[in-house]
């Protein structure tokens, strides 16, 4: 019994049971369309390699909950075999491809600055309709456990939305929700302070008392939940999962602060702030990435984790046929992370640089004995000069 109530299926008096150890769990970064578009790029390979269907925890967040919520739809019909699934063209790359072509946020920003028009609200009535189709968090398949992560505004803490439970360990869990998974991405996805905050109005007596909950007889937090981007807490998505998978798999597809010279723009104090704000994240980004290197050494887990700073040429493994352009790294590393489509050669580009870098890293760490890959998704040649480049690095063609 938790406060006179019984337990939910699979809690005890602290709060949902942890459960064991997924063999294989993926954290999909946040970082707009980019970072959607490099993920698809690493599920790619992740497919190809046999460990797609092999997932047992999907965390994620903004943009990398767009490309997971199409997953999660996805995956009931995805047939796998040897853990490969020969419909993941047609029902997880089709769909997100499209999602990327589609110009969201200036729209978005335009009609919520009407009266009484709520941005996140139209992102997620945009998700739901054309790609998610009403797919509610107890509609979610159980295997893999998907998490969407949001950064709750009241506490600083994050916010889960699971299908076992949605909430905040400091102000309580609610069991089995019912919300859609639209709204979820949705509010992992909302980034301030444009486009936040996600308003959940929800019933306090929904919420169950768990252990670490010191807020929850502040009723106020569980009657309106505010909620905005899950950059804001956890920009790689990993707190979610970097203790439930012995192998964790990592996918930044964000981040890469570049050098901004332009000094009379930060007079404008709107762009200095939003520089500030970078900044912050980068060095979040930066701190748990080094902590994910600390642990996996101490042995918690084994990592595998890719950027879209990797340089493919530098790892010492059987080396694929491609040539890789310096210049190409750089270029994708620094292409917006707005929810508006970049050119459709950038947007190929960036699948097959998530496939790339996810290869090396993968065949580095995780997959020591797999064949290296012949094609790439969008056969992007990355031998030739990257837009706005005209030097040509990396390795030799094989033959």
């Amino acid at each position: 019994m938790i406060d006179g109530r019984p337990l939910p299926p699979g809690w005890d008096e602290n709060g949902p049971i942890p459960g064991p150890k997924a063999e294989y769990g993926i954290a999909l970064s946040g970082g707009g369309y980019r970072a959607m578009l490099f993920h698809l790029g690493a599920l790619y390979r992740l497919n190809e390699l046999g460990l797609l269907g092999r997932l047992g925890r999907v965390s994620s967040v903004s943009g990398g909950s767009f490309a997971a919520s199409i997953l999660a739809r996805a995956w009931p019909n995805l047939q796998f075999v040897d853990g490969r699934s020969a419909q993941f063209d047609k029902l997880v790359a089709a769909p997100i491809e499209r999602l990327a072509s589609l110009p969201v946020d200036v729209p978005i920003v335009a009609l919520g600055i009407l009266p009484f028009v709520d941005p996140t609200s139209l992102v997620a009535g945009l998700l739901a309709r054309f790609f998610l189709h009403g797919l509610r968090l107890d509609q979610l398949p159980d295997v893999p456990r998907f998490t969407f992560n949001a950064a709750h505004l009241a506490t600083g803490a994050n916010w889960r939305f699971s299908k076992p439970y949605m909430g905040t360990y400091r102000v309580g869990l609610i069991p089995t929700p019912t919300t859609p998974v639209a709204v979820a991405a949705a509010a992992s996805a909302a980034f301030p302070p444009i486009v936040s905050p996600l308003v959940l109005h929800t019933d306090p007596g929904d919420f169950y008392r768990v252990a670490g909950a010191d807020l929850y007889d502040d009723a106020r937090l569980r009657e309106r939940v505010l909620l905005l981007d899950g950059g804001a807490y956890d920009n790689l998505g990993v707190e979610a999962v970097d203790d439930r998978a012995e192998t964790l798999l990592v996918s930044d597809g964000g981040g890469n602060l570049g050098i901004d010279a332009g000094h009379a723009k930060f007079i404008v104090w709107a762009l200095q702030l939003r520089r500030v704000l970078d900044m912050a994240v980068a060095q979040g980004r930066d701190l748990r990435r080094q902590e994910l290197v600390r642990r996996a050494t101490d042995g918690e887990f084994r990592l595998a984790l890719w950027r879209t700073v990797t340089d493919p040429t530098k790892f010492q493994v059987p080396a694929s046929r491609f040539v890789v352009s310096e210049a190409w790294r750089t270029y994708l590393a620094t292409r917006t992370t707005r929810m508006w489509p970049m050119s459709r050669r950038d947007r190929r580009a960036m699948i097959d640089w998530g496939y790339l870098a996810s290869d090396v890293v993968l065949r580095s760490f995780v997959v020591k004995d797999a064949a290296p890959p012949t094609s790439l998704p969008r056969g992007t040649d990355f031998g030739a000069a990257a837009p706005g480049a005209t030097a040509l690095a990396g390795p030799s063609p094989k033959p």
